[in-house]
């Protein structure tokens, strides 16, 4: 890893357990790319080299939602070293769809022949 000054973020949201969490995440420039790195609880998530911040974010947060962490959102805590508080404004990332079992998909096509006008 490099010798300049990290980026960090602020995240939070809800883990898959339902439970709010806010977590630093790092974000590490090396050979002209970045990684964002997680740990929360048992988890050390690291994504794969990318060449931009947000691309690594997306990474960590497309991460996260397969692991059925929701409504998250982070703002920049530390920008080349520099500590910027709350200055910056949240960034929001949607959830993903949910996904429709085939149970559920069967149910709502016999529901929607069993609606009355």
């Amino acid at each position: 890893m490099g010798t300049t000054p990290q980026d960090r973020y602020q995240l939070a949201g809800l883990d898959p357990r339902e439970r709010g969490f806010s977590r630093t995440v790092e974000v590490v420039h090396e050979s002209q790319q970045y990684r964002a790195i997680l740990r929360y609880e048992s988890a050390h998530i690291v994504t794969d080299p990318v060449t931009s911040q947000d691309a690594a974010l997306q990474l960590l947060i497309a991460a996260l939602h397969e692991q059925g962490y929701r409504q998250l959102k982070a703002q920049v805590s530390f920008r080349d070293g520099a500590y910027l508080g709350s200055r910056e404004s949240w960034t929001e990332y949607p959830d993903p769809p949910p996904q429709r079992s085939l149970c559920d998909a069967i149910r709502s096509w016999f529901q929607r022949d069993h609606v009355s006008v």
